[in-house]
């Protein structure tokens, strides 16, 4: 499986706290070994994002991405508060 995180989700990862970065790269290992973990909360997205998926980074932290259609590729999409769903 290979990630490709866009230049959005780069930006917005850089803006992180360290601590939360730190538990993004544990997140990953998991995410990489099975994306739909129970551990991740993984859950599809409605409405504007529909198509889309997210999982947990913590508590107050998300990860947007989506499989493409062979799935053998990820994409990562946005990473935040709550508020990137908006």
């Amino acid at each position: 499986m290979q990630i490709v995180y866009s230049s959005k989700f780069a930006r917005e990862y850089k803006k992180l706290p360290a601590s939360i970065k730190d538990l993004a790269e544990e997140q990953e290992i998991i995410f990489r070994q099975n994306p739909l973990n129970p551990k991740l909360k993984t859950h599809k997205l409605q409405g504007k994002l529909s198509g889309f998926l997210s999982f947990s980074i913590g508590y107050k932290y998300r990860i947007i991405f989506e499989f493409s259609k062979d799935k053998k590729t990820i994409y990562f999409h946005s990473v935040g508060n709550h508020d990137i769903y908006q």
